[in-house]
């Protein structure tokens, strides 16, 4: 992973001493809240119903073990023994005293983390495939850019005070993993023509309040030009993005304003105009970053174990949890771990400070002391080999980490909600946990298989309701807090954004209907087929018959 050089370590320190005197002046009253909220979202700093919530970016979603101990420590330290895993790859604090804010800055700035462009209108922390560098199916790793990506943007003049906040993912995978079609701006690693390798280039992807799917705007870009291309998308959007409404800012609006054709022309004619090499990366800089993400050096061994397999066939338990959190690694004899944080009755993405010292410490013994997050709100141990994996699940499994529900209905994606956010028009943990928990048999989420469940307590989409293959909306209407049902969303390649299916419900009548959507897609389904499958080949109907009755 990326290790701060003198600059890093420089320029972090700086922003914590400036914080700080920030902090101290409000406190003492010398700055109102109006005159300190700009300056506090610059270092990830929000006011949330009860508290504070502070903001810590995750850059492309890579933890080392000492810095995942740290984030434990500062949870147990100045929060309430636990952080919560967002959809951005990043982890919240959702319960901070702006006094220990500085503290905390600087006790981050320890481990080479910080806050910095993780709220605000800039670019943010940059996604990407949570299996980079470990992945079967990666073309190349995908982080390198991200790194790149970071640097160049961190305090861009230009970018630094956008229309709206910005966002962009990078896969390098066959496998979309970092849903980069939803993204401002999304970048698919692949091979042109003559087999090089460069980028796919999607823009105008988003959720919020007017979903878009992002839209081709160039088939293959070199990669050393990357730069210089991501230069003109911005530069167009800041010259022509609305600033005049805060719902209509985004590069969605503007790309679906002017046209996918009049967008791509005019970054094309900035990008002919303005492109100099200064912009893009020159080669000896890009070894020099690429290096900090080769891959450990791992033994290939047989493509199965028998400890392993002995194990499969005496414990079910285990063999469902191999089956869905176990994926395969592109050095044989090892997988891909992942560590849910979906155990039911628990709130979906948070983890306490003991788990998070448990999975810093396995990482060290395990997977070559490397540990992501993923955007789906779990934890990932990315380089295992199998003969390690039986004493791994153990481990995870005293501690209550080892729930196999990996893309089955139980690892639903879940935004805080009205229980924290002052954005909420609705509560999103209780019912998530109440859908868990009618889910929560195993052999039920086994017979179901693989579906993505995604609820939000608002139209923001935190927790990325309009991609679920059921996506959940918590809505206020008239004091009354209903739950508006989306089917046929898709993340991935083929990427979808559901179709509201009808009235909202209550609170308690939302397990009821889930249970009936799918009941009626085991009903209706073809023999292997997913529920996004069934769902394109019937269509609405036999969905909304069962839920409101015929006619």
């Amino acid at each position: 992973m990326y290790r701060y050089d003198e600059f890093d370590y420089g320029f972090v320190r700086e922003r914590v001493a400036e914080f700080r005197d920030q902090v101290e002046r409000r406190l003492e009253g010398e700055l109102n809240e109006d005159e300190f909220k700009p300056l506090r979202l610059r270092n990830g700093l929000y006011l949330q119903l009860h508290a504070y919530m502070l903001r810590i970016a995750v850059p492309y979603g890579v933890l080392s073990p000492r810095q995942l101990r740290q984030l434990a420590y500062i949870g147990r330290k100045y929060d309430r023994n636990y952080g919560h895993f967002t959809t951005r790859q990043n982890l919240q604090f959702n319960w901070i005293k702006l006094v220990d804010v500085p503290d905390i800055l600087s006790d981050l700035a320890d481990v080479e983390m910080h806050c910095i462009q993780t709220s605000g209108n800039c670019i943010r922390n940059t996604t990407a495939d949570p299996y980079a560098g470990a992945a079967h199916d990666e073309l190349e790793d995908p982080r390198v850019w991200c790194e790149i990506i970071r640097q160049w943007s961190t305090l861009h003049p230009e970018f630094s005070w956008l229309p709206r906040k910005f966002k962009i993912a990078i896969s390098g995978a066959a496998e979309d993993r970092a849903a980069t079609a939803f993204h401002d701006i999304g970048l698919r690693l692949v091979k042109g023509k003559n087999g090089e390798v460069g980028f796919k280039v999607l823009v105008g992807g988003g959720m919020g309040r007017t979903p878009y799917v992002g839209q081709e705007i160039r088939p293959f870009l070199e990669k050393q030009h990357l730069l210089s291309y991501l230069d003109s998308i911005l530069r167009i959007y800041n010259r022509y993005g609305r600033r005049d409404n805060i719902f209509k800012a985004r590069i969605k609006i503007l790309v679906n304003h002017l046209g996918i054709d009049k967008f791509r022309e005019e970054v094309e004619a900035d990008w002919e105009k303005t492109r100099k090499d200064l912009v893009d990366l020159p080669q000896e800089e890009y070894e020099r970053i690429d290096a900090y993400f080769q891959p450990p050096e791992l033994t290939p061994g047989p493509v199965t174990d028998e400890a392993v397999e002995q194990r499969r066939e005496t414990d079910p338990v285990f063999a469902q949890w191999m089956r869905h959190n176990v994926k395969p690694h592109k050095v044989p004899g090892h997988g891909i771990v992942v560590v849910s944080l979906k155990e039911p009755g628990r709130t979906p993405g948070d983890a306490s400070s003991e788990g998070m010292e448990l999975v810093a410490d396995l990482a060290e013994q395990y997977s070559h002391s490397e540990i992501r997050v993923n955007y789906t709100q779990n934890l990932i141990l990315p380089h295992v080999a199998l003969g390690d994996i039986p004493a791994l699940y153990d481990a995870l499994a005293e501690a209550g980490l080892a729930t196999g529900n990996n893309d089955l209905l139980g690892d639903m994606i879940c935004c805080p909600g009205l229980d924290y956010c002052n954005l909420a028009n609705a509560r999103s943990i209780p019912i998530a946990k109440e859908i868990a928990k009618r889910f929560e048999d195993p052999t039920r989420q086994e017979e179901i298989g693989d579906i993505r469940v995604n609820m939000s307590g608002c139209i923001n989409a935190c927790g990325h309701h309009h991609s679920g293959n059921i996506g959940i909306l918590g809505v206020d209407k008239k004091g009354t807090e209903l739950y508006q049902i989306t089917l046929g969303g898709n993340p991935k390649d083929d990427a979808a954004i559901g179709t509201i299916i009808g009235p909202g419900f209550r609170a308690e009548a939302v397990p009821d209907a889930i249970d009936t959507i799918v009941s009626t897609y085991i009903e209706k389904r073809d023999e292997g087929e997913t529920f996004l499958e069934t769902w394109r080949r019937v269509g609405a109907d036999p969905f909304k018959e069962a839920l409101y009755g015929a006619g």
